[in-house]
């Protein structure tokens, strides 16, 4: 049997509870779980292997590649810069980003870009590039200022699963002249102390534990016979659209072995890969919603514009379903039902979350090695996020 490693605050022992039980269903092999509550931490928790090769035991200090949840990270950075009145919504982004509004893209604006409303889910010609491009930055940027979008920007929403990271990073780097992962250590990191990275240095690649995938995993293969799989397979296809969204356009990531490189994990691809642990997640939501040691990152005024949904309707990407969003964050929805009703944060690929309730106060960070089907979040996390509000009454 699994052993669990942390501590909980009084009251909060049903979390170790949920956490040990996840293991015991056998839905864990490596997994961590922190909480803020009020600025202060009450849930460090972690267990399992780091690696199934090995069998290395998760350590305080392992990290992992977070996948989407590396979008939260992204959208602090930018509506930072909208309080500081460095980026103007209803500005288009070709004010910041000369060259953007090749291709029809003049009347994209900025809340376009965060909310995913821009109709540039993927790249319709970037097939050829090779991963050590795109990992480079520069070559993503030129092929994203003649891509054209899919709909008229504004009428709809769809899961922007890479292109995300690159569009708002971009309007990041132009208007703070840092790149995301620059900015993310200059004023998230290093002030709050956390194990956070967008683009990991080297000395930190030994940390990192190994993602295990299979079934539903987001690099491994689908059962055609499910019943579940068989309905979602025109989004599933080749050419689907959630199957594009998620490559971007790109084939270069359609090696399984590319998610545990160094190499990936070295560059910044601020929709995808970052690369962190849970007490840093939890921190940094916290630091949004509360004063952590005298850091807070957002202001209540900023908060409040960054949780208005901006979207409606079914997401045109993830399936058709009510997957809403404000500026940058996933949103409480049908779908999403965690935490209170101005709840936000973001989930990644295969389980991960970052999550904070203004109104409570929580914060929450999750991290793990198995993956699982879910892009919004999965049975794990909600079990865990479910019993700090138990402990909160």
């Amino acid at each position: 049997m699994t052993s669990t490693n942390g501590w909980t605050a009084p009251g909060f022992e049903g979390v170790r509870t949920a956490f040990d039980a996840n293991f015991q269903r056998g839905d864990e092999a490596g997994a961590a779980f922190s909480a803020y509550y009020k600025g202060q931490k009450v849930v460090d928790l972690w267990g399992g292997i780091a690696d199934e090769a090995t069998e290395a035991p998760w350590q305080e200090d392992t990290l992992a590649l977070v996948f989407s949840t590396t979008k939260g990270m992204t959208a602090i950075a930018a509506n930072q810069l909208i309080g500081q009145g460095d980026l103007e919504l209803e500005a288009p982004a070709a004010q910041y980003w000369p060259g953007f509004e090749a291709a029809g893209k003049d009347a994209v604006t900025v809340e376009h870009l965060l909310s995913h409303q821009a109709g540039l889910e993927w790249i319709d010609n970037a097939g050829d590039l090779t991963l050590h491009q795109v990992l480079g930055w520069d070559a993503v940027i030129q092929a994203l200022e003649q891509q054209a979008p899919r709909y008229t920007p504004g009428t709809q929403h769809g899961y922007h699963a890479l292109t995300y990271g690159w569009l708002v990073g971009e309007l990041v780097r132009r208007t703070s002249g840092k790149t995301v992962g620059g900015y993310v250590q200059e004023h998230f990191a290093d002030p709050l102390g956390l194990d956070l990275w967008i683009g990991l240095p080297d000395s930190q690649q030994s940390r990192v534990a190994n993602l295990i995938t299979g079934p539903g995993g987001v690099t491994g293969e689908f059962d055609p016979e499910d019943p579940i799989m068989k309905m979602l397979a025109p989004f599933l296809a080749p050419d689907g659209v959630l199957t594009k969204a998620l490559a971007g356009g790109l084939t270069c990531f359609g090696d399984p072995d590319v998610w545990n490189s160094n190499e990936l994990r070295a560059a910044e691809i601020p929709a995808a890969n970052g690369v962190c642990d849970a007490r840093s997640l939890a921190r940094l939501y916290a630091a949004c919603v509360s004063e952590v040691d005298g850091v807070r990152l957002l202001s209540s005024d900023q908060i409040d514009d960054a949780v208005t949904q901006r979207t409606t309707g079914p997401n045109s990407v993830l399936l058709n379903m009510d997957v809403q969003f404000g500026l940058g964050f996933m949103l409480r929805s049908s779908m999403i039902v965690l935490g209170r009703p101005r709840s936000f944060g973001h989930f990644g690929a295969g389980g991960s979350v970052g999550w904070a309730d203004p109104d409570a106060e929580l914060a929450v960070g999750y991290t793990m090695n198995k993956m699982a089907i879910g892009l919004a979040g999965d049975q794990r996390s909600f079990t865990l996020v479910n019993a700090c509000y138990d402990a909160l009454g």
